[in-house]
């Protein structure tokens, strides 16, 4: 698994940010014709990275569409032809999703969502951004249109609630997709039947006392045989009480595909108006499909098959205490036989017998898919870039974890990297906070992609060789100050001036906790490459005068490399 680029977090840092400044992805097309810097002024790190592609960019201000949008595009929609869809998820590496950070809200490697991130992560310009993720939403709906689930998703699984919302949405996607081809089958199933019924009738297939097939037919309370619709298969050691006839469990409709965004609205509407609609829709629907499946039932049949606490096979009531609610063979619990306000017993009797195929929907497939596909027309830019920087985050997370031996002195550096950039990860996060995720990333990127280098420059010992002096400064190991070099580009500090530099009142807030794990770091260590890419020379220069009252940062302290 590749551990992803910091270039792609710069980007998408800058982009967040940039973001803020346009109220949807459609205009930030019209006006987001730039490039991706923050004209206050980003910090130093992500500058640079954007400044080379300016001269290139202001020649040509026009996004190319025909051939970088396509180009773009196959490799987001055509990896299936690579990654074939299995039942249970779409590549192996997806199985790694149960150790993504819960509180990040990203998505699995290799996901489809993964992907989106890191070619978004790889453009340029905003107004580029915003044409491929216009492009991209097309693109989602021909899918749609086609019947062709999203490629590199779970084809029919329930949203991962612990995922971002974006990831959640193209899951119920392929959920509906799914479904749509269940109920098609289900409805060629059902006209199946209703055409071999009439065949038989036509025939008179039964009429010489033959026994039907059971699964069929069923005997009605006059001795005919009725047809059985929308039946699945039988329930064990269940029969109708009436007839005797065994009970078959009906295909029943499907409930709606919940994101965590959807499952607070509803919460909010139930804690407001106290509606249970939907579940009332469903329980109705369920008692259709049964009646329909087994004809000649009652509300008793019913409740054993749906909610069997409620059916007490042991209190047996003999014939003088047969009654309403009971039979010879049990009777129902106190709430079922309540008479008064008794919701099972009306929507009983307002149900009729019809499959689940032949009814008004609970959850419009169609309605569902259209509203995801206009939230995400009108995305707010930074949200999406939050979302897609999380999934980046997660994935260094879990790409760091296959690779990095447990309990190394590497893999405790790395997890309290991961550590301070989960403390400090938020909706809306601040600019401040986002340039100091870019120095962190950079740190974890060198302990990932030079391993070993950064293992012998942990464990190699204090030097004090006049010509490694020269190119050395002092540092404090944490990632707070303006414009400092990232963790792995820092030189060492020398342990006389470690003393003086020492803060004399020290905050308790969870913040600076977090923050402060970084300077107990690397004790005696140096910057992972300072040392490799150090030079002689001839010159000395003279130290810098000490500091008449030294503070937590010090700008003289800091070389830029």
């Amino acid at each position: 698994m590749a551990f992803p680029s910091v270039s792609v977090v710069k980007q998408l840092v800058a982009a967040i940010d940039n973001g803020k400044n346009f109220k949807s992805m459609n205009d930030m097309r019209s006006n987001g014709d730039q490039l991706l810097k923050e004209k206050g002024g980003l910090s130093l790190s992500v500058v640079k990275s954007l400044v080379r592609r300016e001269k290139d960019e202001r020649s040509s201000s026009e996004f190319v569409g025909d051939d970088e949008t396509q180009s773009l595009m196959y490799t987001l929609f055509k990896l299936e032809e690579h990654f074939p869809h299995d039942k249970s998820q779409c590549n192996s590496e997806l199985h790694h999703s149960i150790s993504l950070p819960k509180d990040l809200h990203g998505a699995p490697p290799g996901s489809f969502t993964h992907q989106i991130a890191e070619t978004i992560g790889k453009i340029s310009s905003v107004y580029k951004m915003a044409f491929f993720w216009q492009s991209l939403v097309l693109e989602l709906k021909k899918l749609w249109s086609d019947g062709q689930p999203v490629p590199r998703m779970p084809l029919d699984a329930a949203p991962d609630l612990n995922c971002c919302l974006l990831h959640q949405e193209i899951q119920v996607i392929n959920c509906c997709i799914a479904r749509k081809k269940r109920r098609k089958a289900a409805k060629e199933s059902l006209d199946s039947l209703l055409k071999r019924a009439s065949i038989d009738n036509s025939n008179h297939l039964y009429s010489n006392g033959d026994s039907p097939d059971s699964e069929m037919y069923i005997k009605g309370s006059a001795g005919d045989n009725v047809l059985r619709l929308g039946a699945d298969h039988p329930s064990e050691n269940l029969t109708l009480l009436e007839t005797g006839e065994l009970v078959y469990s009906p295909t029943l409709q499907e409930g709606p595909i919940m994101t965590a965004e959807l499952i607070k609205e509803t919460e909010e509407l139930v804690l407001r108006t106290g509606s249970v609609g939907a579940g009332c829709s469903q329980l109705l629907s369920d008692m259709q499909a049964f009646k329909a499946a087994n004809p000649g039932c009652v509300l008793e049949d019913f409740i054993r098959w749906h909610s069997p606490p409620d059916w007490s096979e042991d209190c047996a009531a003999s014939s003088a205490e047969v009654g309403e609610g009971s039979s010879r063979r049990g009777r129902l619990s106190e709430r079922m036989q309540t008479k008064e306000g008794n919701l099972w017993k009306e929507l009983w009797g307002a149900a009729k017998p019809i499959p689940a195929v032949e009814q008004a929907p609970i959850y419009d497939e169609d309605l569902a898919v259209e509203s995801i596909f206009d939230a995400l027309e009108v995305i707010e830019p930074s949200k999406l870039f939050e979302q897609l920087l999380a999934v980046i985050l997660s994935v260094c997370f879990v790409a760091a974890e296959l690779v990095l031996p447990a309990g190394s002195n590497l893999s405790k550096l790395f997890y309290d990297c991961k550590d301070y950039i989960l403390s400090i990860y938020q909706d809306d996060i601040s600019k401040e906070k986002l340039d100091e995720i870019c120095k962190v990333y950079e740190t974890m990127e060198a302990i990932v992609t030079h391993p070993e280098e950064t293992l012998q420059i942990m464990e190699a010992p204090d030097e004090k060789s006049p010509l490694e002096s020269k190119n050395r400064f002092k540092i404090k190991l944490n990632f707070i100050g303006k414009d400092r070099h990232p963790l792995w580009k820092r030189a060492p500090k020398d342990p006389k001036e470690e003393k003086k530099s020492s803060p004399k009142d020290e905050k308790r807030s969870s913040e600076e906790r977090s923050t402060k794990i970084f300077s107990n770091l690397l004790d005696k260590k140096v910057s992972i490459f300072s040392k490799k890419n150090a030079k002689p020379t001839t010159e000395v220069p003279p130290p810098p005068p000490p500091s008449s009252a030294p503070g937590p940062f010090d700008d003289s302290e800091w070389t830029i490399l």
